[in-house]
């Protein structure tokens, strides 16, 4: 069983993090504010999810479409301006769930999850897109491998008619993160978009020096699971 965070430390959590974000984006001669906090919230319940809407966060992260159903829908009523990220793989039996409930989707991976997103969209507004890059090319992680990202994107755009407008990447745990962002931002510069979601709990630091404009962290703000 998860025990769930006191309110108190989720403030305080978040207090922390938002700090180190702050000043992060100051050492990298960023400005203010260009950096977004989505607070993952997965695996956690309503009320530790409560206490971080208490502190004024708005943007938040779920893994998985039916996790996200069964809390978000109260949630929005109370708060709308809520921005709630898919950050977890999309299995395409969930694709139409998903367009109703997340506002960004991270994780764009494959061929087949373009096909079903381009049909139930049909041309029309639906929710932000982001690639996702393994660009670990680890074999049991989702996403596009590095080098075959342009080709991706672009039939994302010419083919589906999906408008990405950004990467996402989850460096391998054992391996220093500062090339993968490097390598995500390389990618999205040369692919002329601008938002780039790298950096979890451990990293995120790093990745804001990379030019991250996301950064997810979970543990950090809510502790383990």
């Amino acid at each position: 069983m998860t025990l769930e965070p006191s309110a108190a430390s989720v403030a305080d959590n978040l207090a922390g993090v938002r700090a180190r974000i702050d000043g992060a984006t100051q050492a990298a001669g960023r400005a203010p504010g260009s950096v977004t906090l989505v607070a993952v919230s997965k695996g956690h319940g309503v009320d530790a999810i409560r206490a971080a809407l208490e502190c004024g966060q708005r943007v938040f992260g779920e893994n998985r479409v039916q996790e996200a159903q069964v809390k978000w829908p109260d949630l929005r009523r109370e708060f709308p301006d809520i921005e709630l990220h898919l950050i977890g793989p999309l299995q395409t039996n969930k694709v139409a769930d998903a367009l109703e409930l997340f506002d960004v989707i991270e994780t764009l991976d494959r061929d087949r999850l373009t096909v079903k997103l381009g049909a139930a969209l049909a041309g029309a507004p639906g929710p932000r897109l982001l690639v996702q890059v393994n660009t670990g090319e680890e074999p049991q992680k989702a996403g596009i491998a590095p080098q075959a990202a342009d080709a991706f994107i672009a039939a994302c755009r010419d083919q589906h008619k999906l408008a990405p407008g950004g990467l996402m990447c989850i460096p391998p745990v054992d391996e220093e993160p500062a090339p993968h962002f490097a390598l995500l931002a390389k990618i999205a510069a040369r692919n002329g978009l601008g938002e780039l979601s790298m950096g979890m709990s451990a990293d995120y630091e790093t990745a804001i020096t990379f030019g991250a404009t996301h950064v997810r962290v979970g543990t950090a703000i809510f502790g383990g699971r």
